[in-house]
């Protein structure tokens, strides 16, 4: 993995790995059986589902006030949404994009940087897709005890509010 790792935990990929990450992170979460989907989970129990070996994904929500609790391996970064959106290619040729009204992601009280992402990806079963989103991530977190804050608003009234209590270990 590329990109940044600050003292304040953030970790900035590359638009290019930004870009990448997205797709695959849309390929993770679409994957999962109904059952044990990370997106519909409500307490955090299926958070290690079918996790990459080189980035930890946390899962966006399909809106709507949720608190996860979930352990994550402190030697690799953490990438995930704090709002998104994907597409197939004929429903619009180009990424289509939320109108953010608001948008924030803090560990531990500490505001993370947001960076737009968007970009094509193709599925398990080979359909094209576009992504579009605002995403941010966390370098490998020293093991410990954290707390991760996730809200936004869109121009729709689409809103998350999601507050991960994560635990970070070596594993």
């Amino acid at each position: 993995m590329g990109g940044t790792g600050p003292a304040d935990g953030g970790w900035e990929p590359s638009d290019e790995e930004g870009g990448a990450l997205s797709g695959r992170w849309w390929r993770w979460a679409d994957s999962a059986p109904a059952d044990r989907c990370p997106v519909r989970d409500k307490t955090g129990e299926h958070a290690g589902w079918n996790q990459p070996a080189d980035v930890w994904f946390l899962a966006g929500t399909y809106g709507g006030h949720v608190v996860r609790r979930c352990t994550v391996p402190s030697d690799r970064p953490v990438f995930f949404p704090v709002l998104n959106l994907q597409h197939n290619r004929f429903h619009a040729r180009t990424p289509q994009r939320m109108a953010v009204v608001e948008a924030m992601a803090a560990l531990n009280g500490v505001p993370l940087p947001l960076r737009e992402f968007a970009a094509s990806f193709r599925t398990k079963w080979l359909t094209r897709r576009f992504t579009w989103g605002v995403w941010t991530g966390l370098a490998p977190l020293v093991p410990g005890e954290y707390v991760l804050e996730i809200k936004a608003l869109a121009d729709d009234g689409f809103w998350v509010d999601t507050t991960y209590h994560l635990a970070a270990a070596t594993v």
